[in-house]
């Protein structure tokens, strides 16, 4: 009995430069991926999403971050429209701080196999504390230099 050949999956087509339906799940959205052209050059690339909305998921209220991702490409860049459709796509998503900012590190990692990756999420108070939450992988190369992300810690009015 002779088995049928598995097919080959369909490459993605990237989001960038068409209009595409916003996804309804961090799950469901896409993360495009394009080649590097100086892959052979380490160098840092930073993506700040100082609106980033969330979902608290006991009580269903609205929580904001500033998201400052930092990472040394390795074959691949990150496209920046699909990493706006990501992080939109947790507007109606319930999770804790931590859960969001970790599965968006882990996520882009994943996808976009950097040679390093950082993730700070800084999350403006509800009930009076404010939450940062920081993820990396790995050790970042030899001889990089990695600016401060630039949020200052919250300081209320004072």
């Amino acid at each position: 009995m002779s088995k049928t050949p598995a097919k080959a999956s369909k490459p993605k087509v990237l989001q960038l430069g068409r209009a595409v339906e916003w996804p309804h799940t961090p799950e469901e959205a896409q993360i495009d991926r394009v080649p590097n052209p100086q892959r052979d050059t380490n160098y840092v690339v930073r993506f700040t999403a100082p609106e980033f909305t969330s979902l608290c998921p006991v009580t269903g209220q609205p929580d904001f971050a500033h998201l400052v991702i930092d990472y040394v490409p390795g074959q691949w860049l990150l496209e920046s429209k699909s990493l706006k459709l990501f992080v939109a796509s947790f507007r109606n998503h319930g999770a804790f701080h931590e859960d969001c900012t970790v599965a968006i590190g882990k996520r882009i990692s994943a996808e976009i196999k950097p040679k390093w990756l950082r993730i700070g999420g800084y999350w403006y108070p509800r009930g009076g504390i404010p939450i940062d939450v920081f993820w990396q992988t790995g050790k970042l190369p030899k001889g990089m230099w990695i600016p401060d992300q630039g949020v200052a810690p919250y300081r209320g009015r004072g």
